[in-house]
């Protein structure tokens, strides 16, 4: 499994429509793309311009299928609505949420 961990920057007002576009997509991305294990987000409490959505994949493999495929075109109109400001790639080691 590996995490890739997008850093957003989203105005006061696109925030609700960016969260409204994030869970459609990657409710979309998770249901029609392989490996694609869902993902969730965060906002920074003191910066609430700031935000990260963390998406599980089953392997790094089948994430990089998904970006060089057409089905990478589902995040444009997140990216209409905030700038993705960094992407950051991780092996998961272990996880206790549950």
């Amino acid at each position: 499994m590996i995490r890739i961990i997008y850093s957003w920057r989203v105005e006061p007002d696109n925030l609700e429509p960016f969260i409204e576009t994030w869970k459609k997509t990657t409710n979309a991305i998770h249901k029609k793309v392989t490996g694609a294990r869902g993902s969730f987000m965060l906002q920074n409490d003191e910066d609430t311009k700031a935000l990260k959505t963390i998406a599980k994949w089953d392997s790094l493999n089948d994430w990089k299928k998904f970006w060089q495929g057409s089905d990478r075109g589902q995040m444009q109109s997140m990216h209409e609505l905030g700038e993705r400001v960094s992407v950051e790639i991780f092996r998961e080691v272990d996880d206790f949420t549950r």
